[in-house]
């Protein structure tokens, strides 16, 4: 196997599959010894029994993570109708039952479309959130008593894709269009209180990330098994996830000083900046009759 020493650090995206029974901390950890550099980061987490979508930074790409986080995500899950757990997932522990033998399949869709659209959810207490400067997953394994507040999220699509039944549960299988901050397990908490027999969350895909889909996500054991990560380049990452400004030669100096531009980009941003040969030289934001800088990558080395 070529050692990640052999390898030299580029600048791009690379997109994973996760297994689940990992952090996507780990993950990072071991791209980033196939990397070979500690440059890595991650466009949002997936929780240890989630699989599926993790878009990962590499050296120059990292800037890129935190604009993508805000990007519409899509997942594939399935909800247990019939009992509540602690974390409301599979992992937690049964806080109560009751049976969903009289749930139809008509009734969980009627339950489903309650959930379009945008919606308030109050996230699972165990989620990454800090409350007093701690995650309030390490709040509640510590004992503590965590209530979040609610936030607005907006659920584009909810559709049911499956249904079977197993003794007194009902499984249902959905797949969900969402924006970022979305949270599957409450959404599967809600739909089982709805119903009034309680739900939990039994399995969780990631399907995509903003422009990123399963078709392009990359297994970790084959990624650390090839000479390199064939990253998505800087300037194809961009125009895959930004509105594109091309720019002269003279604008593009003026960017890799930092400058404003006297420019009309066209929308607010952020929109990403390219040079003639579509190399990304920044992200750029609308101000009044200016252009500004949010991040640059021109003449960062």
């Amino acid at each position: 196997m070529t050692t990640s020493a052999e390898r030299p650090a580029g600048s791009g995206l690379v997109v994973v599959d996760k297994p689940a029974g990992m952090t996507s901390h780990d993950v990072v950890g071991r791209v980033r010894r196939v990397a070979g550099t500690r440059k890595v980061g991650h466009a949002g987490t997936l929780d240890p029994m989630a699989t599926g979508v993790l878009v990962l930074g590499v050296n120059q790409a990292t800037r890129l993570l935190g604009h993508l986080l805000a990007s519409a995500k899509g997942y594939d899950a399935t909800v247990r109708l019939g009992a509540s757990t602690s974390t409301d997932d599979a992992e937690g522990k049964i806080t109560s039952q009751t049976p969903a033998s009289q749930v139809t399949e008509t009734d969980a869709r009627a339950a489903l479309a309650q959930f379009v659209g945008d919606i308030d959810q109050v996230p699972s207490s165990v989620s990454a959130i800090k409350v007093g400067g701690q995650r309030a997953y390490a709040r509640v394994r510590a004992g503590e008593s965590v209530e979040l507040a609610a936030r607005g999220v907006r659920i584009e699509s909810l559709e049911l894709t499956g249904i079977r039944r197993e003794d007194a549960f009902l499984d249902i299988d959905i797949s969900v269009q969402c924006s970022s901050g979305t949270y599957i397990r409450a959404l599967a908490r809600d739909l089982g209180s709805v119903l009034r027999v309680g739900g939990h969350l039994t399995m969780l895909r990631r399907t995509s990330v903003g422009g990123f889909g399963l078709p392009e996500a990359r297994p970790l054991a084959e990624l650390e098994s090839v000479a390199s990560l064939h990253l998505i380049g800087l300037g194809a990452a961009a125009r895959r996830c930004f509105p594109t400004h091309v720019v002269d030669p003279g604008a593009a100096r003026d960017i890799s000083f930092g400058r404003k531009l006297e420019v009309d980009l066209g929308c607010a941003g952020p929109v990403a900046v390219l040079d003639e040969s579509e190399e990304l030289l920044a992200l750029y934001e609308q101000r009044g009759s200016l252009a500004v800088p949010v991040t640059v990558f021109a003449g960062s080395g």
